[in-house]
């Protein structure tokens, strides 16, 4: 059978002819390159990539096919896919499907066959640029151009609200490969945790499960009254798309509950707004940071750790305010990676410490926030002793 032709268009006006791989039709939106060699299944289900067009710089994608177990959310965020090779046959022995399949159920167009080096170069020397996906046998590359110069970019664009829930749920299940067996722990004696979710990750559930944590999950506007009266240990604030800064009822939300002594660990998109509720400012990176390969290194100890990214957006630690400080930087490009306010137990980091997979280097900040919620709770019986 004869693959259905498809293109992608850049603003600029540059054109790759390809194949297609997923759904009929056409999709617009901010095309981005990452770097990871593994997780393509994991990368298109992250709410992260909302609006985004992915293409993966490894050439071949789809070996190891699709499987329920390695979904990040309950459909395909990402706009689109662009890759180079889609291999005839997929293998692996978890496998339900092959990728193609996985598109077409998710309705998600993709092209397959161009030169994603290329592509790669065009956006590190001109930065992330609006694209469109056409499919079909008569295609229109003019109209595929004009398509992806209508599309707005992220700037300014609030997708958390767009991708959250909009009613709270409970999260009790542990990571999908479990590590040996520990003492079970009883619900009433396990810490709570209030996740908001701007487009949460189920690995990042999972991980705060494993760490004896009972999760209520809430949807993105939900304010801070509402969240206190859960009573919470603890307050998570998600990874999400688009751009952190018209996110004004999380920012607000945060800075009330600074006013507590309750911890606050933020990653991603909520990294970005604990440092917008301090009072420092975000800006759009020329291309992001996409991949599960980036040295990140720890101010405090000068230990380098690789990293899985995926942000558009980061926080200009030149704003930061002497309440808070850099606690970790790139080593790619400089920015800003993580902060820890001076007074109170609440810090971020810019990169996915729950990465699946990924470098699992930074998992120990999930530990860090344990540890906050425990010492909060010690206080608190101490006083009442």
């Amino acid at each position: 059978m004869t693959p259905l032709p498809a293109v992608l268009a850049l603003a600029d006006g540059t054109i790759f002819r390809g194949h297609s791989i997923g759904s009929k039709g056409n999709t617009t939106g901010e095309v981005v390159f990452n770097t990871a060699l593994t997780g393509y299944q994991e990368i298109l289900t992250d709410p992260s990539y909302a609006r985004q067009i992915v293409t993966l710089t490894y050439p071949h994608i789809g070996n190891t096919g699709a499987t329920p177990e390695d979904l990040e959310a309950a459909q395909i965020y990402a706009a689109g896919l662009v890759i180079r090779d889609l291999p005839v046959a997929a293998s692996n022995w978890r496998a339900v499907e092959p990728l193609s399949r996985f598109l077409e159920r998710g309705r998600v167009v993709a092209i397959a066959g161009i030169d994603t080096r290329k592509l790669t170069r065009t956006l590190r020397e001109k930065g992330a640029q609006s694209a469109c996906i056409m499919t079909g046998e008569q295609l229109d590359e003019a109209a595929a151009v004009k398509a992806a110069g209508k599309f707005p970019g992220l700037k300014g664009m609030d997708l958390a609200k767009a991708v959250s829930i909009r009613r709270a749920y409970q999260w009790n299940e542990g990571s999908v490969w479990q590590q040996p067996a520990r003492a079970a722990i009883r619900a009433h004696q396990r810490l709570h945790v209030v996740a908001y979710d701007f487009g949460i990750k189920r690995n990042i559930l999972r991980l705060l499960a494993d760490y004896g944590c009972r999760v209520t999950v809430v949807p993105a506007q939900s304010g801070a009254p509402e969240v206190l009266e859960l009573a919470p240990d603890g307050i998570f604030l998600s990874n999400g798309p688009g751009d952190p800064e018209p996110c004004d009822y999380a920012i607000r939300a945060v800075q009330d509950f600074l006013k507590t002594d309750l911890p606050l660990f933020g990653i991603c998109l909520g990294h970005q707004i604990l440092g917008l509720a301090a009072g420092a400012r975000t800006v759009k990176m020329k291309f992001g940071h996409h991949g599960a390969n980036h040295p990140v290194q720890d101010l405090d100890s000068g230990r380098v750790f690789i990293t899985s990214q995926n942000h558009g957006f980061a926080v200009d630690e030149s704003t930061l305010p002497e309440t808070v400080r850099a606690t970790h930087r790139s080593l790619f490009d400089g920015s800003l990676q993580g902060l820890t306010f001076r007074e109170h137990p609440a810090f971020g980091f810019q990169g996915h410490p729950e990465a699946s997979p990924g470098p699992h280097d930074l998992r120990v900040l999930f530990e860090r926030f344990n540890h906050l919620m425990l010492r909060r709770l010690q206080k608190l019986l101490a006083a009442h002793a």
